[in-house]
């Protein structure tokens, strides 16, 4: 009783009230602070101070209550062993290549990775197993597509450049295997874009264990090689690519939790809340660079008009820059100040603004060289996925002007769902018309 009237007295004083609070975590009596403290609360609801702190005890009672995630380690431990021996297996490049121009382990490893996690995913989180099953044959049957009409393209030159679109892509639609056994065929656009989050977080966290499995692999070489001991070939690429076999099924493990869905996962701690950071610190970096960019295009005009390897570079920018808008965007509303949030909205648009005038400026370069030299398997991807992204681009700043201040990141999060489906459409188009278009 003492502690109420203490705290009652205390109702328009937040450092008299603050003092309570760390003399009650002193004393280990925080369960009693509360308690007056809600007492005192629903005795005068309209007072401020008394609000605020029933939100904040509120937001800890949560957290507390928050159950433990489960991960389920003895699975995934013998998972990624099996993935790393499988890549171990395949990676002796002498007698293991395609058509004499690509490793098989840079055409399979993102469809062994995918059937591994496709297992994990399906098991801890109890995910239909008819679909996984599905799904799993179904980047089997492309893979084996590709095994089958990259050879009737005759021409060295075409197999080649197929074969690379193919390594390039195989990933990509791997990922939207991974997206539909965790989604399943219908998912609303909040969970296709906490996905897509998620998918980031995966893909940093395989990079952070990278690195450390390369210091890690460096150093027993080093070792060996101290004691005047070299490791045959074999070794060696049981520690590069059995170790780097490890990652996928691991990364997944890490951040992801299979048993809830996209948008229960937990973005507020962590790395997630790292990765938002550091996006939205990049966003003023990457428009100071595109300011100054497009100042410079003016005096070397013509250049991607003359030279491809340009355009391959804007390509990477502009992916770039969809990677960097996904990863500033926040996934709930009241992420970020009220301030902070109209800065940031200005910022995703001025970039995706600018991202739009120089996309347009190299796509115009594509279509020119294609006019001039004809239709190629690179120009024809090049045009298509500048085209996909601008438009997104496009989209994105055309439903920021309309929407209202309060559904802008909803907005966001609807250009993005839905630029979804269209990554992994086109990507599927190029793999299985590419082989009978350029026959």
């Amino acid at each position: 009783m003492d502690l109420i009237i203490e705290i009652q007295a205390a109702k328009n004083n937040p450092e008299r009230l603050e003092e309570l609070y760390q003399n009650a975590i002193q004393e280990r009596n925080v369960e009693s602070f509360h308690s007056a403290l809600l007492t005192c609360y629903e005795k005068t609801p309209d007072n401020l101070l008394f609000a605020a702190w029933f939100y904040r005890i509120r937001q800890v009672k949560e957290t507390a209550e928050k159950p433990q995630r489960f991960v389920n380690w003895w699975l995934a431990v013998p998972l990624s062993f099996l993935t790393g021996l499988i890549f171990w297996a395949l990676s002796d490049f002498k007698s293991l290549m395609f058509l004499d121009h690509l490793p098989y382990l840079l055409l399979l490893w993102s469809p062994i990775a995918t059937l591994s996690t496709l297992v994990f995913i399906t098991v801890s989180g109890k995910k239909s197993r008819f679909r996984a099953v599905i799904l799993g044959m179904s980047l089997i049957a492309l893979f084996v597509y590709i095994l089958l009409l990259a050879p009737g393209l005759n021409i060295s030159w075409k197999i080649n450049h197929y074969i690379d679109l193919a390594a390039i892509h195989i990933p990509l639609l791997c990922w939207g295997v991974i997206g539909i056994s965790v989604l399943g065929f219908r998912s609303s656009k909040e969970d296709r874009f906490t996905f897509l989050i998620k998918s980031i977080e995966v893909m940093i966290t395989a990079g952070l264990y990278l690195i450390a499995g390369s210091v890690l692999g460096s150093i027993t070489i080093g070792m060996f090689e101290a004691l005047s001991i070299s490791l045959p070939d074999i070794w060696l690429r049981l520690i590069g690519f059995g170790g780097f076999g490890l990652l996928p099924v691991m990364a997944v493990t890490s951040v992801f939790d299979p048993s809830l869905a996209p948008s229960e996962q937990d973005f507020s701690q962590g790395l997630s809340k790292f990765i938002a950071t550091m996006m939205r610190l990049l966003l003023p970096l990457t428009l100071g660079v595109l300011v100054v960019y497009l100042f410079v295009i003016p005096f070397n005009f013509m250049e991607p008009f003359k030279n491809r390897d340009v355009l391959i570079v804007y390509n990477l920018m502009l992916f770039s820059i969809m990677g960097l808008l996904l990863g500033a965007t926040p996934v709930h509303l009241d992420d970020l100040s009220p301030q902070l949030k109209k800065w940031l909205r200005i910022g995703i648009v001025t970039v995706a603004s600018l991202a739009v005038l120089i996309s347009v400026y190299a796509l115009s370069a594509t279509v020119y060289r294609t006019i001039d030299g004809g239709w190629t398997i690179n120009r024809l991807t090049i045009i298509g996925w500048n085209s996909i992204n601008i438009s997104v681009l496009f989209w994105m700043i055309l439903k920021q002007i309309k929407v209202e201040s309060d559904k802008w990141i909803e907005a966001m999060q609807t250009v993005y769902s839905l630029a979804t489906t269209a990554y992994l459409v086109w990507g599927l188009i190029l793999i299985i018309f590419v082989p009978i278009l350029f026959r």
